[in-house]
Formats: C-alpha cells, structure tokens, sequence
C-alpha cells in the first residue's frame, strides 16, 4: 500500500458511535477534574499509557468475547467538545478554574492518541490488556469512562450470549427476544448487537436489525389468538395459491376440512378430540395475513389437545396452495415433554397423509430460557429446533457486570504500578506487547505479556513463561505458532497503518473460529480448566523490582 494510500485511509471519516448521546461528557466529574489538575500542572501534554482490562472472566467461566471496540472508536474519531459543552463544564467546576483550561479544551481532540486492542470478537483473558491507550495525559483520563462504559456491557453480553451457544450447540437456532425487559433503549440496541457476535442468529429488535444488518425473526403473542372468539370473524376467506396468484380457493373452508381429517387419522387416535376453534380462527387468519412465514404460538389453550392439531390444519392447508409453514412456537410449559409430543405428531402426519417434510417442521421454544435450562433440555433428549431468549441473556441476569478497569502503566516512558494488600489488584506496569502461543494441537496454550522492546516470541523456540505474582507457578513452552494480539485500529500521529474495523458478521465469525479453536476443558460450563496467563521472565523480573522500590518499607517499634 502507497503512502498516499496509507494517508487517506488514515484520514478517513467514521460515523459517530450508535447511541448520540456517547459524547465527551459522557463521562465522571473525576475526569475532568483531574484534566484540570493535569493542566494546571504543566502535565497535560505528558504522554502516558493505559491499559484496559478486566480481572477475573464472567458467569464462573474461565474466557470472556471482547466486544465494543468498534464503538470506542468511532467515538475518538468524532470526539471534539463543542461549545455548549464547554459552557456547561465551566458551570459545573469550581469557579477558581483559570479560563485558560477551557481555551485549552476548545482545541482537544484524539488526533494524538493511540489505540492498539484485541480484535473484537476474540476470546480473552484476565489481566491482557483488551486496549493499550497512548496520548496526552489529560485527554487519555478523559476517554476512561466512556471506553470502559462501552466495553464492559458489549464484553458481558456478548459473553453470555456465547455461553448459551456453548451449551445450545451449533445446531440450534439462538434468538434474542430481549428488548422488552433490556435496560433502557441503549441497552435493548446494544444487546442485540452483541448478542450477534456472541453467536446468536437473529432478533425480533427492528431498530436493530435495520441498523446492524441482523436478522429478524418474530411470531404473534396470545393476545393475538385470544383477540379472536369464533372462525366466523374472518371476513376475507380467500386466498390465492402460491404457484398461481390468479387462481384462489376458500382457506378457511381448507383448514376445516383438514381439522376433520386430523380427527379422523387413525394414527392420531386418542390424542386428541375438539380443538379450540377460536384459536384456529386466530391461526387461519394469521396464515391468511402472511401465507409465507406462517409460525403459530400454541400454548395459549392447550398445545398437544389443540394448539398442535390447529397448527397442522393450518400448515397442510397452506401446502396444499403451495405454501409451507414455518412451524410453531412453544412458550410455556414442559418444553422436553411438549416439544417430543409435537414431533410425534409432526411425524404422524406426515406418515399419515404422505406430506414430505411434515415430520421437521420446526419447534421453537421461549419461556424464561438460561444457560441451566439449556443444560436441562439437553439432557432430556428434546426435540426443540430454535430458542428464543430474552431476559436471562440482555440483563445479564446471572452476573450484571464484567468489571473492566483503565489504568495507568506508563508516563514519559516512565513504567508505574498500581499496588494493593489484594494481589489481584496490583497492576501490570510498562508499555507491553500481548501474544497467543499455540501448542502442537493447534490450542492455545498461554497468552504472555512482554515488555514492549523484548524480541517477539518465535516459533520453535523456548520461551520461559511466569505467573505474574506467583513465582513457583512458570513452565517453558515452545509455541507451534505465535500470534500478536494488540493491533493498532487509531494511529494517531504514529504514522502507522490502521487496521479496519470488521464488519459485524466478521467479528461473529471470529468469535465462532476463536471459540472453536480453545481446548473443551477451557470451555466447559462446571468447573472449566484455568486457561493460562503469563509473562516474559523479563517482566517478571521488572514487575518485582519497581514493586519493591515503589512500595514503603515499614518499621516495628
């Protein structure tokens, strides 16, 4: 790529982030407190690192999807403070602020900063910094919040949303029905998307299916079939066939006959006798309505003794114009049990009227759906095609937060720490660079920290990997392949080539690819394998050396 190439690319506007409201003030009063007193003190131009990153993975897991990248950066690509914004700030902090600060802040943009991160969509680990963030000090504080804001939940969601694949399987069709009880319109968007990349097929959120490209996928409600009292309501009886428009017959007089033949069948004998005619006027209408995609919720009376019967009436009227039923929906109930009794009878129809395909129609199942109710439906062999799951997986209900942190590594070339009496809160200083070593099975081994200007891991050679804080935890490992992690998605004035954000489908993709290639034991819902984080011996050493000129040496009286 030529250098007038690499420019424009650089330069190339991005949108703003999909929520407006994710602006420079989207953030804590700390931060611009501290950018005041950063200024104040002649720092402001200093040029710090940090590193954002969480602590231990979510959901009792041992690997957690990093998601919201491609938010973060659209937002540093647009951040400017505009002058109500100015005004508003010079309201709120202390009036003995100099006026100079907030001439400075006219000028404050990210166009020195740098980002390097972790492709989103990938699978990662405590402690490995998800961004590495370089800039003017005050300006990078600024960005703390409204980053760590955009992470955290897509991170959290799209994790959840990946574990609930794990345990579907990929099989089965995973639909997120969450924006009803989602917090807030932001979290019902958000939600949607994230839950695309954590594995999820489709979802019933428009907004989010117009404004990310997802699939959409919906059924009626049982205000829908219970709106309906008697078959006489339905006014337009009509409808053409599929193959021939201008040719048209009596629907309603199809799926009356077919009930009667349902109820005649001798290998559905005993199962059922009178169905709930109103409900069958609901379903009759719907098919009318939408012919093409006719699905139908089968549990507001009774789903084997009437719901089923009205569905198949239905469903083999419509093949006989040329059309084919989508399947039926299950929302209550004992879903293993109800779901084997629908594919029996799924089958019985197709045996007894020769209808190919009848017997796989498809079963969908909602209903207050988790992980446990997955792992519980697996083991009673269900017969259930696709799941619709909605407040377990967009509130996150089994964890509500990831816990993500931004913390300073690095000023004027200068490595900090962070220390604390808790060991998992000390931080890792210095500017670093993050690898993925793969093992002889093609599975990930071990990621490993290094400081910035140690040579690169190289496959086929030995490399001492150490526990950060543990010093009798370490094992050699010689990488099969080594794979850099950080990658640089905003140069700022670095001159280096950005990468380009993914598209949605491509970070869904590598959350698939990513989870695949991790051993099963890393995986597994109870009790998963600790995948294994590491740093150079280098570092180590380094880390346990400022720790111990950093940290005040006590005295006994």
């Amino acid at each position: 790529m030529d250098v007038n190439r690499v420019m424009a690319k650089k330069m190339e506007k991005l949108d703003g982030p999909t929520n407006p409201i994710v602006s420079p003030l989207l953030t804590d009063l700390y931060q611009f407190t501290m950018a005041y007193a950063y200024w104040k003190a002649g720092k402001h131009l200093e040029r710090a690192v940090f590193d954002l990153f969480f602590r231990k993975n979510p959901f009792g897991g041992e690997y957690t999807i990093f998601a919201g990248l491609e938010e973060c950066i659209r937002f540093i690509a647009n951040f400017r403070l505009e002058e109500e914004e100015i005004a508003f700030l010079r309201s709120v902090l202390p009036s003995t602020c100099d006026a100079g600060f907030f001439d400075y802040l006219e000028g404050v943009d990210c166009s020195d900063v740098e980002v390097y991160a972790i492709p989103e969509g990938s699978a990662v680990f405590p402690k490995i910094p998800l961004l590495r963030v370089e800039g003017p000090v005050a300006v990078v504080q600024i960005l703390e919040t409204p980053f760590l804001n955009l992470i955290n939940y897509g991170s959290l969601v799209a994790t959840n949303a990946a574990r609930h694949r794990m345990v579907a399987g990929k099989s089965k069709g995973l639909l997120e029905f969450g924006l009803r009880r989602a917090q807030g319109p932001d979290g019902g968007i958000s939600a949607s998307k994230y839950c695309y990349i954590g594995g999820f097929d489709a979802t019933s959120n428009i907004a989010a299916g117009k404004k990310f490209g997802i699939p959409l996928r919906g059924t009626h409600s049982h205000a829908f079939v219970s709106s309906f009292t008697s078959p006489d309501e339905i006014i337009d009886k009509v409808l053409p066939r599929c193959d021939n428009p201008d040719s048209s017959e009596d629907f309603v007089s199809l799926v009356q006959s077919w009930l009667s033949k349902l109820q005649a069948a001798d290998s559905l004998r005993g199962t059922f006798s009178e169905t709930n005619l109103s409900e069958l006027a609901a379903f009759t209408s719907y098919a009318l309505a939408l012919p093409s995609s006719f699905l139908a919720l089968v549990d507001t009376y009774d789903v084997v003794r009437s719901g089923v019967p009205n569905f198949c009436a239905v469903a083999l009227a419509l093949n006989d114009l040329g059309y084919k039923a989508n399947g039926i929906r299950l929302d209550s109930g004992d879903l293993a049990y109800l779901s084997i009794q629908a594919r029996k009878f799924f089958c019985s129809v197709e045996t007894e009227f020769g209808v190919s395909g009848f017997g796989d129609m498809k079963i969908t199942a909602s209903n207050d759906i988790n992980e446990e109710t997955l792992d519980a439906l697996n083991k009673q062999a269900h017969e259930v095609d696709a799941f619709g799951i909605g407040t377990h997986l967009v509130t996150c209900y089994a964890q509500p937060a990831l816990g993500c942190v931004f913390k300073l590594v690095e000023i004027n070339n200068q490595p900090r720490i962070k220390l604390s009496e808790d060991i998992s809160k000390v931080s890792i200083p210095c500017k670093k660079q993050c690898y993925r070593l793969y093992g002889r099975e093609g599975y990930p081994l071990v990621d490993i920290m290094t400081a910035e200007k140690e040579a690169p891991p190289k496959v086929g050679e030995r490399i001492l990997c150490r526990h950060p804080f543990n010093e009798s935890k370490r094992a050699y490992v010689v990488p099969q392949r080594v794979e850099e992690l950080l990658k640089c998605y905003w140069p700022g004035k670095s001159g280096k080539q950005r990468e380009e954000l993914p598209t949605l489908s491509e970070s869904r993709k590598r959350c698939m690819e990513q989870l695949d290639q991790m051993r099963p034991d890393h995986l597994r819902r109870l009790n998963p394998t600790p995948y294994k984080v590491s740093v150079s011996a280098e570092l180590y050493d380094f880390i346990h050396s400022l720790w111990l000129n950093e940290a005040p040496v006590g005295e006994l009286q």
